[in-house]
C-alpha cells in the first residue's frame, strides 16, 4: 500500500483538534441525554471526555513540532526540510514543501 501524504498547516491542524474536542464534548452530553441507565451514561461520558482530553493534549505536540520545523528551516537556510515529530506516542515524518530561499 503506497504512503499517503496529508498536507495541513499548523492553524488547520489546531482548528481540526478543537473541532474534534467539541464533537467529543457534544457526544458526551448527547450520550448522557440518550442513554437510559446511569452506568451507561457515566461510562460513555467518561470515554468521550477522555478522548477529548487526549486530542486536546496533543495541541502542545503540534506547537513543538512547528517550532522544531521552523528551527530546522532557519538552521538549514532551506524551505525544504524533513524532520520527525511525535503524536500520540508515534513518530510522524514531517516534510516541508518549497524551494530554496534566495539570498
Amino acid at each position: 500500500m503506497p504512503a499517503t501524504t496529508v498536507a495541513l498547516t499548523l492553524g488547520e491542524a489546531k482548528t481540526i483538534a478543537v473541532l474534534i474536542v467539541v464533537v467529543f464534548l457534544a457526544g458526551a452530553v448527547g450520550a448522557m441525554w440518550l442513554l437510559q441507565t446511569i452506568a451507561q451514561k457515566a461510562a460513555v461520558a467518561v470515554i468521550m471526555l477522555l478522548l477529548a482530553l487526549l486530542i486536546w493534549t496533543q495541541r502542545s505536540s503540534l506547537d513543538s513540532c512547528a517550532d522544531k520545523v521552523r528551527a530546522e528551516v532557519a538552521a538549514s537556510r532551506s524551505l525544504r526540510v524533513e524532520t520527525t515529530c511525535s503524536f500520540l506516542g508515534r513518530d510522524v515524518q514531517v516534510s516541508t514543501a518549497g524551494g530554496d530561499q534566495d539570498g
